[in-house]
């Protein structure tokens, strides 16, 4: 009986991607009514589903840190080709589309993805336990990145607005993917120990017990299903997103909202993936996805949109507001020091989702 439930479920997670892709096909570009933006919903949601399943294949296979920095990266590369697709389309409203969507990917999962992780562990396991060594030096990356690729622009002089030069731009740009760059062979070469999990006496965990590891034809099986997926999770989101841009616009709010449901719907597999880790008390796994998401999103997407700038009519955008700065820096406070310690408690997970939460209030009612 088990084993017949185990084959239904990984025939599902093998045939919704596929499904979903076909749909995708169908629906790209064009105006959907009411009917169709239920049955895409429900398709978006299960690949998400099918996606966070592929990933903890492959994440079993290959052992952490790889596992979360393959779901974080292929994330990444399909939400930047998601924002430059949508730069070229979007007009005026483009000019400020990368930064309003890297800056949402930031704040879900520094304080969102994060929050709920330490706040499930916590709660399951008494204390969350991770490596501060690994988790800072994460944690250093993203908001020296976040602040060379969108504080700074606020306040350069060289040209007007919250907007870097073009020697500005090709510096932040060249920076932020050397920094990636270094992060990377830093958690999976020089000190991939100080990203493994680990137990409440400070064991590092090298391998999963949870179940048998995954043959080398099925682990690429699921990284295929898993592109499969991302890809239409990412598409079916920007299908659906004129419904959700005209129900903001209905209700009044603004339209940064929009990046912000969108954010929310393509960080969706990422967060379940980093919340099953935290109730198996792999705490380092889910702070390895979340940390990993922000800087990736910021190191790939500041040099993509950097040089579809040269091509794309229009300002470039990247300086951030005074609200969301002070945000950013809470954020980056409040993370320093729920790292330092290398342990948390409910209390720390709750300040991330109370700052979270005013962000999301201050997205909508700014």
């Amino acid at each position: 009986m088990i084993a017949g439930v185990r084959r239904l479920v990984l025939q599902w997670t093998a045939v919704v991607p596929v499904l979903a892709v076909v749909l995708l096909v169908f629906t790209w570009g064009r105006s959907l009514p009411g009917a169709v933006v239920g049955i895409v919903s429900l398709v978006l949601a299960a690949s998400v589903l099918a996606a966070v399943h592929h990933a903890e294949v492959v994440a079993h296979r290959v052992g952490e840190p790889f596992g979360s920095l393959v779901l974080a990266i292929a994330v990444t590369v399909i939400e930047v080709a998601l924002i430059v697709t949508l730069m070229v389309d979007g007009g005026a409203k483009g000019a400020t589309l990368a930064r309003d969507t890297v800056f949402a990917a930031v704040m879900i999962t520094c304080n969102g993805i994060v929050g709920l992780s330490l706040l499930s562990a916590s709660f399951r396991h008494g204390v969350a336990v991770f490596q501060s060594e690994g988790t800072g030096g994460a944690l250093a990356t993203v908001a020296t990145l976040a602040t060379l690729c969108l504080v700074l622009p606020t306040f350069t002089k060289t040209k007007p607005g919250p907007e870097f030069s073009t020697s500005q731009l090709i510096f932040a740009a060249a920076a932020a993917l050397i920094l990636y760059g270094i992060f990377v062979a830093t958690q999976t070469v020089r000190h991939r120990d100080y990203f493994l999990p680990i137990t409440k006496q400070g064991d590092v965990i090298d391998a999963d017990d949870h179940a048998d590891v995954p043959t080398t034809r099925t682990a690429l099986i699921s990284l295929g299903l898993l592109g499969l997926a991302l890809v239409a999770v990412v598409g079916l989101a920007k299908g659906v997103s004129p419904t959700i841009e005209s129900g903001v616009e209905a209700a009044g709010m603004p339209h940064t909202v929009v990046g912000v449901i969108i954010a929310l719907l393509v960080l969706l597999p990422e967060t379940i993936a980093a919340l099953r880790a935290a109730r198996r008390d792999r705490v380092q796994t889910s702070l390895n996805l979340a940390l990993g998401s922000a800087m990736a999103s910021i190191g790939l997407t500041i040099p993509a949109v950097a040089i579809a700038s040269f091509w794309l009519s229009g300002p470039l955008v990247l300086g951030l507001g005074s609200t969301e700065m002070v945000l950013l820096a809470l954020t980056m406070l409040v993370s320093t020091l729920t790292v330092v310690p290398g342990r948390a408690t409910p209390l720390q997970g709750g300040v991330h989702l109370v700052v979270f939460a005013a962000y999301v209030e201050l997205a909508v009612t700014p």
